[in-house]
């Protein structure tokens, strides 16, 4: 009889404690209100791009909209600029993080390779220019000698790996492709070329996602390298021209009307949290489509270094 209720005792869960229960609970209190303090804003910046001005104005818009109106998202969608920001932005994200990918890659590979020549120079190299740059001039001197100004190359080009997020897929095929399966396929005649794409990439595809999510998020909301290296309008990512919309609403000194002064910061004001949410709607489309690589690649990419 012990022995069967030994057997029958295995597959039930141990009885917790109250203090385990005071710790647990203890630690979902804590998760849950670091939830709520991550999520209130998203949900208090939608609900007042949805809302009126005058219910902002006087502090009635808490959780839901108030006096639902769609004028922000109306007079910012009214913009043709806008749609040509779209049309880039999404051209720039979608590019650049296709070369990012590409060149992280490419050079996180053979530095994971422990027989690799001068791996640790190299390595010293690109730890270097993560704590020394040559600064936003000399930058600028080098794209504009390289003849990039005005191009969308500006924006593709000079940021076409960071080496942190280099250094994270590197140690992700260290810990997780091991050199036995290389040694393996080399007997089988397998060069590297082919173990790099038939065997490396498909058994990367969680921080392949992870890397894509970085980078596709650093695209989408640049705008600085924008500002500096293009004149054309028709080359603008969505977050110049909603800079734009932005600053043509503001207050003018030569406006004296209160009746218009009032109008254009109701404008304003509604206009600043539906910007918000048109830049960034794209972005919450996107990631649940990765979340389920997001932790996974992160772990084992930074577990050791």
């Amino acid at each position: 009889m012990s022995l069967l209720a030994k057997k029958s005792s295995i597959g039930k869960k141990p009885r917790l404690g109250w203090r385990d229960k005071l710790f647990y609970g203890i630690c979902y209190l804590i998760i849950a209100v670091l939830t709520l303090t991550v999520l209130y804003p998203i949900l208090y910046v939608v609900a007042a791009s949805l809302s009126s001005a005058s219910a902002l104005l006087s502090g009635k818009v808490w959780l839901w909209p108030v006096d639902v109106t769609f004028v922000g998202y109306n007079a910012i969608l009214k913009y043709k600029e806008v749609w040509i920001g779209y049309r880039n932005t999404i051209f720039y994200t979608a590019t650049g993080t296709f070369i990012n990918i590409c060149m992280t890659m490419l050079c996180a590979y053979p530095l994971a390779r422990k027989n690799l020549y001068g791996r640790k120079p190299i390595m010293m190299i690109f730890t270097f220019t993560m704590l020394f740059s040559g600064g936003m001039i000399p930058n600028y001197i080098l794209i504009k000698n390289l003849h990039m100004l005005n191009s969308v190359w500006s924006l593709l080009l000079p940021g076409a790996m960071s080496v942190y997020n280099m250094i994270v897929a590197r140690t992700f095929i260290q810990n997780n492709i091991p050199g036995e399966i290389l040694e393996s396929t080399q007997i089988d005649g397998c060069s590297d070329t082919q173990f790099f794409f038939k065997m490396v990439l498909p058994l990367s595809k969680s921080i392949i996602a992870v890397l894509g999510l970085w980078y596709a998020v650093g695209h989408w909301n640049s705008y600085f390298n924008a500002f500096l290296y293009l004149t054309d309008e028709n080359l603008y990512p969505l977050q110049i021209f909603l800079r734009d919309i932005l600053l043509s609403s503001q207050l003018s000194s030569d406006i004296e009307d209160p009746d218009a002064i009032a109008q254009m910061r109701t404008v304003q004001l509604v206009l600043k949290y539906a910007m918000i949410v048109v830049s960034t709607a794209p972005l919450f489309a996107f990631y649940p489509f990765v979340q389920k690589y997001f932790v996974k690649g992160v772990m084992i990419g930074s577990v050791k270094g």
